[in-house]
């Protein structure tokens, strides 16, 4: 029986076959996947050569399964600190360097200070050096400007900025439901 419930995920699609979600992608852990089977609101696409045994039953684990009802995404996203960051492709939009998340903030084109919101509208990625010299400064003042526009994405938006950004694991019997121009792992 696998020992932990990340050993052998599952690879989850809504009912059109495109996964839930690829930013964080969409996986279910084995349990949570049998539980799904036993209750027939999944179809098995692929399984693993695992097998798991009740007193009663054995399961092959599921690789990949498809929700058989299908669940709407929502078509604007929340505004959340990652959410502006996966929009922005992690990227700081006053220096143009790619940082990883933890050495990312996010920027008040329109600083609070001076009126600006907390919106989609007015909040950029930045890094801390970036953020720290703009800090309460107009745009134009300081002569730093966003690489674009601010904008809320759509919910599509964000699933395509995060194909740009593949997990760590990716099994091969996902291949044929995920678009990545990376080598899956067997």
């Amino acid at each position: 029986m696998p020992d932990g419930s990340m050993h052998f995920p599952s690879l989850v699609l809504n009912a059109d076959f495109r996964p839930l979600s690829y930013f964080p992608l969409s996986l279910w852990s084995w349990q949570d996947t049998i539980k799904a089977v036993c209750l027939d609101r999944v179809a098995v696409l692929s399984e693993y050569d695992m097998e798991v045994r009740s007193p009663s039953r054995s399961f092959r684990l599921p690789s990949v399964i498809a929700l058989k009802e299908y669940v709407p995404t929502a078509r604007r996203p929340a505004f959340t600190r990652f959410n502006v960051f996966l929009r922005d492709n992690f990227s700081c939009q006053y220096c143009h360097e790619r940082f990883p998340t933890h050495e990312l903030t996010f920027d008040h084109v329109i600083p609070r200070c001076r009126g600006g919101r907390t919106t989609w509208e007015n909040v950029v990625t930045a890094c801390g050096t970036c953020n720290l010299l703009k800090g309460s400064h107009m745009p134009a003042e300081i002569r730093m400007f966003p690489r674009r526009r601010p904008s809320q994405p759509s919910t599509w938006e964000l699933q395509d900025n995060g194909r740009a950004f593949p997990p760590n694991y990716l099994h091969q019997s996902w291949r044929d439901y995920l678009y990545w121009d990376v080598e899956l792992e067997s």
